[in-house]
């Protein structure tokens, strides 16, 4: 099950579950019902990947994300950095688009100019994420923003997108 959330807290989730879980109406244990369990709902099959997606991403231990940014005239100029942490995962200029297999888990995405953008994605294994980059009107300079997406809007440019790669080695 794919998870993106842009600020939430888990730990808010988790208090609110249990907190669901140990309402009663009186002080006794709830009664155990006799009915049968409910179906399992089936979860849905995870998004292709996209054909420049490295093969790497058949393990268990990675998921892919794809950041793309279509080709606008506001904000043609301006490009940016899609850092986690400290590390630079790569450059989103007008009209492109780059892969990365990131390991399962927690990822905060930044970005930034004369403000800063962030974005939090859970990575599950073997699922294939699509991120938007986009670029509003900021005071001095484009301000550059992320948004999560779908396949279908990253298929829907792919062809007018120019793949800009692995960032270089010292970045």
């Amino acid at each position: 099950m794919k998870r993106i959330r842009n600020g939430l807290g888990v730990a808010a989730s988790l208090v609110m579950l249990a907190l669901a879980g140990c309402a009663s109406t009186g002080g006794s244990a709830p009664e155990k019902k006799s009915s049968p369990p409910a179906a399992p709902v089936a979860a849905p099959a995870p998004a292709p990947k996209p054909t420049s997606a490295p093969a790497a991403n058949a393990g268990g231990g990675t998921g892919t994300v794809v950041f793309f940014r279509e080709s606008k005239f506001t904000g043609m100029a301006v490009s940016f950095k899609v850092r986690e942490g400290q590390t630079e995962l790569g450059k989103l200029s007008n009209g492109s688009y780059f892969v990365a297999n990131l390991p399962v888990g927690a990822h905060e995405f930044t970005v930034h100019s004369e403000a800063k953008d962030v974005l939090n994605i859970e990575v599950e294994p073997g699922e294939t994420y699509y991120i938007q980059g986009s670029v509003s009107i900021g005071i001095m300079v484009g301000r550059p923003n992320l948004a999560p997406s779908d396949e279908a809007t990253f298929n829907a440019v792919k062809g007018k997108l120019k793949d800009s790669g692995a960032p270089k080695a010292g970045k």
